[in-house]
């Protein structure tokens, strides 16, 4: 993936605008930022295309701008022109991606079939569309692609929405999910942007879905650890595994035979997502505690402390761990 698409990987949405009124751009575009989804795949299926997507380059400088329902290249020049960031197509059309990547333009073409992935790997790239998803098989396709074509990402859309937007972002496969659910034509319509801010933040909730894993408390000594985890256990009737520096009490808490970070304590925060979570720290300015960074054996980050606290509290996001 090239920059622009590593970067909207980072959120896992790819909002389709569609706008009648090339004046509503810049609202649009603010509201997305402010609802935590600051990407617009602005399409070509109205003549406000173009117009729109000059607006919110010139004017949302934290949006990432694009156009979508790129048919031929005077769009894909339209859209560069006017300062938009990347291109996705409906379709695996040719003459555009060959355009756009002789011009070093981010491009994401349709594809459905084997045979477009293969043409699409032959101009280099490794991130695709995939539409329309779920009148193609959606999640079982993706699953069945993902054997022969593992280094490929694909951006499913098309039948995509709340429903099983997160279904779709669970997949090894998954770079970002699109659709016209964000933003909801009907709030567009309306003007009601803080209604696009609150569906964009909704969304967002439910990519990242942070919860509380457990709490850990400092007990200090072996005695103490040992005294509060008998009592958290009688109480709640759950049971407990003892590890050399403590006590995992149930899901509750963990109670540190040792001194340990936090001044209290920390708090485990899980997450379905924790890459995304991460980038979502790195962009609020929070910095990881690398010396508290565990990974598992195949490299890939398990949970991370973050070098701050809350209250007298650690933090820690924690991959959520499978049910069991």
């Amino acid at each position: 993936m090239s920059n622009v698409f590593e970067q909207i990987a980072q959120y896992g949405i790819v909002p389709l605008v569609t706008l009648d009124d090339p004046n509503d751009a810049i609202a649009l575009g603010n509201a997305l930022v402010e609802g935590g989804i600051p990407v617009a795949e602005v399409t070509f299926r109205t003549e406000a295309g173009g117009k729109a997507i000059e607006l919110m380059a010139k004017h949302v400088p934290n949006l990432i701008v694009g156009a979508g329902t790129v048919h031929d290249v005077e769009h894909a020049k339209i859209t560069v022109d006017n300062g938009g960031k990347f291109i996705i197509t409906p379709g695996f059309n040719r003459e555009v991606v060959k355009w756009c990547v002789d011009n070093n333009v981010p491009v994401c073409p349709g594809t459905v079939v084997p045979s477009d992935i293969e043409e699409a790997m032959s101009f280099g790239l490794k991130l695709v569309k995939f539409f329309p998803a779920e009148a193609y098989g959606g999640i079982d396709t993706l699953k069945a692609l993902y054997g022969p074509f593992a280094s490929i990402k694909f951006v499913p859309t098309g039948g995509v929405g709340l429903h099983n937007l997160t279904d779709y972002l669970n997949l090894p496969n998954v770079a970002a999910v699109g659709g016209s659910f964000v933003p909801p034509p009907k709030l567009v319509k309306e003007k009601d942007w803080a209604g696009v801010v609150a569906t964009c933040k909704q969304i967002m909730n439910k990519v990242y879905d942070f919860t509380v894993g457990h709490v850990g408390i400092n007990a200090q000594t072996a005695e103490n650890a040992k005294a509060i985890n008998d009592e958290l256990a009688n109480l709640f009737d759950v049971s407990y595994t003892e590890t050399d520096i403590g006590y995992f009490t149930g899901q509750l808490a963990e109670i540190l035979k040792v001194p340990f970070v936090g001044t209290h304590g920390h708090i485990c925060v899980d997450t379905r997502d924790l890459p995304r979570a991460i980038a979502l720290m790195e962009r609020k300015g929070v910095k990881l505690n690398k010396d508290l960074t565990f990974y598992d054996k195949n490299g890939k980050m398990l949970t991370a402390y973050l070098e701050k606290e809350v209250g007298g509290f650690a933090l820690h996001i924690r991959q959520r761990p499978p049910k069991k």
